[in-house]
């Protein structure tokens, strides 16, 4: 059996950035993710005036419930989606003049639902271009707080960031949810919220949030468990192999995790414990069709093995994965046709047939990270793929070939 250890979440990091800034007092993160996305937080913190210092294992962060410590700042958000929708949510707390920009690959991701939403509470943000996208400019002076009412079906992290206002604003929030998708990454808020003083109550689909604001402490960053599905799926994969990620057990915050029941659904044999979890090959792969709506991250991961099985993979409600970093469906869909493989799309759905994979191909990957990881693990049994922009992965796993191939090559 193989130990893995995964670097820390990037969707826990995020969050404990914005919670620690927010709170009262100095925040430790412990084992932080330390990427491309990550350090453009970070770096946005600190040019919003937030004290940030930064050990091996370790990030600082002196928090500003009143806001930002500087009227006025530019901040890049890079390819960072949590970045540049939770920045200038927290911004809008504080009171000055703060202008987002991000590269022009998330100066296409939409913003649109939380724009309006801020505007409805009485934030100033003016986009520069297109309405809806970055880049954008808010004019800070406080939030009161009240009702509103949002759709968060195109992306849960609208959610998040009004969620995390919420306990800085002067009388709370009520949010009430019209359409949600990745639920489970809303449950990893409102747990990360809690443990740093919050209190929430959700009635049906509203979501109460009182002004209490946000007290620091030392808070421990799990490893991310999108990235562990590209071991999972190369363990299922695999026969005779078995890999076990210490630290994503049975009290992980992350949704993701539930990938490993797919894979459980497909004959690999699954275990989960306290302490981490262990998937092993039993020698052979079964079509499915699977609801990915709340796991839209790890399609691409399915998608890459769906050759394998038995018969068709069919992957459905995953509609918001055609604008992430770019429009995966598509994107896993393209790939797998290069490598001739039947694949059938729709709007919200994806099936695979089984066959065999063949090369030399060079995979788009349209500047993606997960579309890079993936298909590494379909390399596994397809000589000659390769990877148009392989350092994408700096996004999320900047380690990730040399871990991978580590991983192949350890017995």
């Amino acid at each position: 059996m193989t130990v893995i250890h995964i670097p820390g979440s990037k969707s826990v990091t995020a969050r404990a950035l914005f919670l620690a800034a927010a709170a009262e007092g100095t925040t430790s993160l412990l084992r932080p993710l330390v990427s491309d996305d990550t350090e453009g937080f970070a770096g946005g913190l600190a040019a919003l005036g937030y004290a940030v210092s930064r050990e091996s294992d370790a990030w600082h962060i002196e928090g500003r419930p009143a806001g930002p410590g500087v009227d006025s700042a530019d901040v890049y958000c890079r390819d960072g989606a949590t970045t540049a929708r939770f920045l200038p949510t927290l911004a809008a707390a504080g009171h000055g003049t703060y202008r987002f920009d991000a590269s022009a690959q998330m100066r296409r991701r939409p913003l649109g639902p939380l724009s309006t939403a801020l505007r409805e509470l009485g934030v100033d943000l003016r986009h520069g271009g297109q309405d809806g996208h970055h880049p954008l400019d808010v004019h800070a002076h406080g939030v009161k707080g009240g009702a509103l009412t949002l759709d968060a079906g195109q992306s849960s992290q609208y959610l998040t960031a009004l969620l995390m206002l919420g306990p800085l604003t002067a009388e709370g929030l009520d949010i009430t949810v019209t359409d949600l998708v990745s639920e489970p990454y809303v449950e990893i808020t409102l747990a990360m919220m809690r443990s740093f003083g919050a209190e929430i109550r959700q009635e049906g689909r509203t979501y109460r949030v009182a002004p209490t604001g946000y007290r620091a402490r030392s808070y421990g960053i799990e490893p991310d468990a999108s990235t562990a599905s590209y071991f999972f799926a190369a363990a299922a994969l695999e026969p005779g192999r078995s890999v076990t990620v210490p630290g994503l057990g049975t009290g992980a915050l992350q949704g993701d995790l539930g990938f490993v029941d797919v894979l459980r659904r497909m004959g690999a044999d699954v275990e989960i414990t306290a302490t981490g979890t262990t998937v092993r090959s039993t020698g052979a792969l079964r079509g499915l069709t699977v609801n990915m709506r709340d796991i839209s991250d790890t399609m691409p991961t399915l998608a890459a093995i769906a050759p394998f099985a038995d018969g068709p993979v069919r992957i459905e409600d995953v509609a918001n994965t055609r604008v992430k970093e770019c429009d995966r469906l598509d994107a896993c869909a393209e790939n797998l046709r290069r490598l001739g493989i039947t694949v059938e799309t729709g709007p919200d759905w994806i099936e695979i047939h089984p066959g065999t994979p063949t090369g030399p191909v060079e995979i788009a990957t349209h500047g993606d990270h997960r579309i890079v990881m993936s298909f590494a693990v379909t390399a596994l049994r397809t000589p000659g793929i390769t990877f148009d922009d392989p350092g994408c992965v700096k996004k999320t796993f900047p380690d990730f070939h040399r871990v991978f191939d580590t991983f192949v090559h350890t017995p």
